[in-house]
């Protein structure tokens, strides 16, 4: 009786890619022209976050100054970071005029 050999499914160029390309922070700072609601709102709508995880970035960027709002592959993190950056302003604040600054930066290892 033959017996058969698991086959290897050969992985995909954008596997690859991932495995090669080390991490990349989108860091979300703070300022004074934008609400927590906006923060909120801003996570669940670009990340897919629960309405408390973008709460937890909110308070973070209110008392640290600064946020990790996505950790991933050079190419994912720079789609987040222009996603923030061109999210517009906060209505909800007549001194807002334009998005939140980010940076995007090489994660730590």
């Amino acid at each position: 009786m033959p017996t058969t050999l698991p086959v290897a499914v050969p992985e995909t160029d954008t596997e690859k890619e991932e495995q090669r390309s080390p991490p990349y922070n989108v860091i979300l700072f703070d300022d004074d022209a934008h609400s927590y609601a906006y923060v909120v709102e801003m996570m669940m709508v670009l990340f897919a976050m629960s309405a408390r995880e973008g709460f937890d970035v909110a308070y973070e960027v209110d008392n640290i100054g600064q946020a990790i709002v996505l950790t991933a592959p050079y190419e994912e993190a720079l789609e987040g970071y222009q996603k923030v950056i061109n999210y517009g302003p906060d209505h909800r604040m007549a001194n807002s005029k334009g998005s939140m600054s980010a940076t995007i930066e090489p994660a730590d290892q």
